[in-house]
């Protein structure tokens, strides 16, 4: 009996027993929502995530990965926002690009820089720099990209085929956009009406990107519309708007094959099916994605759009979300299933460039004709990030009320840019302020 009762309190004061007996287990719990990001509709919505976890939990044992099913996109701000307040936030959660800056503002998101820094399977060069960059707010990082899409001209080749016009090249500019543009722009049915036209949906924030325009500084504080590289793009557009004469185009125009260009985010070039990367017949014109036409001052690029995922700064469990955060972010073989069940690109340059991808994409389009993967790894590479700070969505409708006064107004453009300038400053400023 003494043996017995020996063994026993060497039993009870085991941890293996008492987690035997108790079944203790660790709870991780993810934000996430039910819908595609990327507003197109996905019947894959959890696939990913739940291979992820399957991984996740082989490999953790006591471990158990817990999300909430049903949150639509549209009420999951409002939903994450609830939570948080309640104290109930998840460890770890999804992050639309235009909510960053709010969050890490008011300090619910754990600074991840130390976290990367010290560990060594973690390899920021792996990642494509800019997405990367769309989790950093100041100089840390506190978000890790989990897919992205950046924004391409679409373009009808059939018109420019009728019109003896060749495709323009990687490095096209300004110029070759608008003369290309005023070449197409005519009515071709003799009702005195234009009915052909040369692009739609580009807007001053395209131009402003592509001609090295950076409107605010790092910090929010100060907006630099009054750059001659702003001035620049601000009479550009006016020129384009110029050749329609007032009358207004649309993305219908677009779809009924009597428009040149559109610009889409990559995502919206995958709801059209078959694969657009490739020359392929949609709506009875032959169509071709290439890169933004660039200013004199800039390049070939635009905004780039990304999911984040971000730490709650209040999680009890460090170690095991960052974890997750790596495998969902960093992870080849979750990465990979971003171009099976998403509309988006991986935010792994290896993934994005590899054979395995490019057969998926000929796969889904039936074609390999023109299919190049330089061009979407290129546009991601090289996208424009802009300033993360606080209210800088707001500070934007400022300036597109500036800009947009500015071409509709008669007066000095430079005098316009200066008074405007002022305006949105002192907006800055008192943001700072409140």
């Amino acid at each position: 009996m003494g043996t017995v009762l020996f063994l026993g309190a060497g039993l009870v004061l085991n941890d293996g027993y008492k987690k035997f007996l108790f079944r203790q287990e660790t709870v991780l719990t993810i934000g996430v929502f039910s819908d595609s990001y990327w507003e197109v509709q996905n019947g894959y919505s959890y696939r990913i995530l739940e291979d992820a976890i399957a991984l996740f939990e082989k490999e953790h044992e006591g471990v158990k990965v817990e999300y909430v099913s049903g949150v639509l996109k549209e009420n999951y701000p409002e939903w994450l926002a609830e939570q948080m307040i309640l104290g109930r936030g998840p460890d770890l959660f999804f992050i639309f690009g235009e909510h960053f800056n709010d969050l890490a503002e008011i300090g619910a998101l754990k600074d991840l820089s130390k976290l990367a820094e010290r560990d060594e399977d973690f390899v920021q060069a792996r990642f494509y720099s800019s997405a990367l960059n769309c989790g950093k707010y100041g100089e840390r990082q506190y978000a890790l990209p989990y897919e992205c899409a950046p924004k391409l001209m679409f373009v009808n080749k059939t018109i420019l085929t009728r019109e003896g016009i060749a495709l323009p090249k990687e490095d096209w500019t300004w110029e070759d956009f608008y003369e290309i543009c005023k070449a197409v722009t005519k009515d071709t049915d003799g009702n005195g009406t234009p009915d052909q036209f040369g692009v739609v949906g580009y807007t001053w924030q395209d131009a402003f990107h592509s001609n090295g325009v950076q409107l605010f500084d790092r910090k929010g504080t100060e907006c630099r519309l009054t750059d001659e590289g702003a001035k620049e793009a601000i009479l550009f557009m006016e020129k384009l708007d110029g050749l329609y004469d007032g009358y207004h185009v649309t993305s219908r125009n677009f779809d009924l094959g009597n428009v040149v260009f559109q610009p889409m985010l990559f995502s919206e070039y995958r709801a059209y099916k078959p694969y657009p990367l490739s020359i392929k017949k949609y709506s009875g014109f032959e169509w071709e994605c290439i890169p933004m036409p660039s200013g004199r001052r800039g390049a070939n690029i635009a905004e780039l759009d990304t999911l984040l995922l971000a730490m709650n700064d209040n999680t009890s469990q460090t170690e095991y979300a960052w974890e997750f955060m790596k495998l969902l972010s960093g992870d080849e073989r979750i990465q990979s299933e971003i171009f099976t069940y998403s509309e988006g690109v991986s935010v792994i340059r290896d993934v994005t460039e590899a054979d395995k991808t490019l057969q998926l994409l000929i796969d889904s389009s039936g074609d390999d004709n023109g299919l190049n993967l330089s061009v979407l790894s290129s546009a991601v590479e090289n996208a424009v990030v802009t300033p993360k700070f606080r209210n800088s969505k707001e500070a934007v409708a400022e300036v597109d009320k500036a800009v947009r006064d500015i071409m509709e107004g008669s007066s000095n453009i430079s005098m316009e840019q200066i008074i405007w300038n002022r305006e949105i400053n002192n907006f800055l400023k008192n943001r700072l302020e409140r």
